[in-house]
């Protein structure tokens, strides 16, 4: 058994979230072989931006009310207590609703290459609105 010092909390990139995001890597690099598991906790309207993970990726929702979408798909409502699963290479996105808190655990496998997550662009105010992209 191995017992860790909890690592410290970091503000979530401006490069992979919108709106004030702080992440607790429970599981990283250098840790397992290829597993990753992050606490992340989304303030009111903050999300991700556009992004895959090779292996795909779960997440189970701790606590408040969020929302996600696959790409092409509708913007779907995420409570605490939900386990949402995105299989390999599908484009998605997820964050707190406009007027909720949310925080969730994700978790995912990084490919033979290392690679764990593919980003793309910001989420627009229109696509979490679910105005476009099939909401």
């Amino acid at each position: 058994m191995e017992v860790r010092s909890r690592r410290p909390s970091e503000r979530g990139s401006n490069e992979t979230f919108s709106g004030e995001v702080w992440v607790d890597v429970l599981v990283g690099e250098g840790d397992y072989q290829r597993m990753r598991v992050i606490l992340v906790r989304f303030a009111p309207g903050a999300r991700t931006a556009w992004h895959s993970h090779p292996r795909g990726q779960t997440f189970y929702v701790l606590e408040g009310r969020g929302l996600a979408q696959a790409r092409g798909g509708p913007v779907v409502e995420v409570r605490a207590g939900d386990v949402v699963h995105t299989p390999p290479g599908e484009e998605h996105w997820h964050g707190a609703a406009p007027d909720h808190f949310m925080a969730h655990i994700a978790m995912w496998e990084v490919d033979d290459e290392g690679r764990g997550a593919i980003w793309g662009a910001h989420v627009t105010d229109a696509e979490y609105r679910g105005q476009v992209g099939g909401g």
